[in-house]
C-alpha cells in the first residue's frame, strides 16, 4: 500500500461563499480554516495547498459569545520600545475594518509556517454583503445550519 500524494494537476479548487451574519467568531473561524486548508477532502496531502477560495461577507455583523466583544484584546507592536499597542474586539468590529477581527481568527487557526501565509491569499473577508466575486460563481455554505451552536441571535 502506497501513500497518495496529490499532484499539482489532481488539485480541484472550489470557490465558497459564507454570510457571517450571526454566526459565531470561532465556529466560523474554524470551519473556514478547515476549507482553506482542504482537509475536507478525501484528497487532502498536508504540504500542498489543496483547499478552496472562501468568500466571507458580512463579517461585521459576527456574533461574539459571553464578554469577549467588550473584553477580548488584540496587541500589536510598533517596534519601538515601550510601543505595544492593544485594542478591544469591540473597537475593531466597530471601526473601519470589521474583518480583521474574522481575519485573525482563521489565521490563528492556520500552522505557522510558508504554506499557510499562502493560504490566507485564498480568504477575501467583506465587512458588507457586496462581492465583486460573482463571476466565479461560488457555492453558498450555509455555516449556521451545520450546527444550533453556529448561529446566535
Amino acid at each position: 500500500m502506497k501513500t497518495y500524494t496529490a499532484k499539482p494537476a489532481d488539485i480541484d479548487k472550489k470557490w465558497i461563499l459564507i454570510d457571517a451574519e450571526g454566526v459565531v467568531l470561532g465556529r466560523l473561524a474554524s470551519i473556514v480554516a478547515m476549507r482553506l486548508r482542504g482537509k475536507h477532502k478525501a484528497t487532502f496531502t498536508p504540504h500542498m495547498d489543496m483547499g478552496d477560495n472562501v468568500i466571507i461577507i458580512n463579517a461585521d455583523k459576527v456574533k461574539l459569545t459571553g464578554k469577549k466583544r467588550n473584553e477580548k484584546t488584540y496587541y500589536r507592536h510598533t517596534g519601538h520600545p515601550g510601543g505595544i499597542k492593544s485594542t478591544t474586539a469591540d473597537k475593531v468590529l466597530d471601526g473601519r475594518y470589521p474583518g480583521r477581527v474574522v481575519e485573525a481568527a482563521v489565521k490563528r487557526m492556520l500552522p505557522g509556517n510558508r504554506l499557510s501565509r499562502q493560504l490566507m491569499t485564498n480568504l477575501r473577508i467583506y465587512a458588507g454583503a457586496e462581492h465583486p466575486h460573482e463571476a466565479q460563481a461560488p457555492e453558498v455554505l450555509d455555516v449556521k445550519s451545520m450546527n444550533a451552536k453556529n448561529a446566535r441571535s
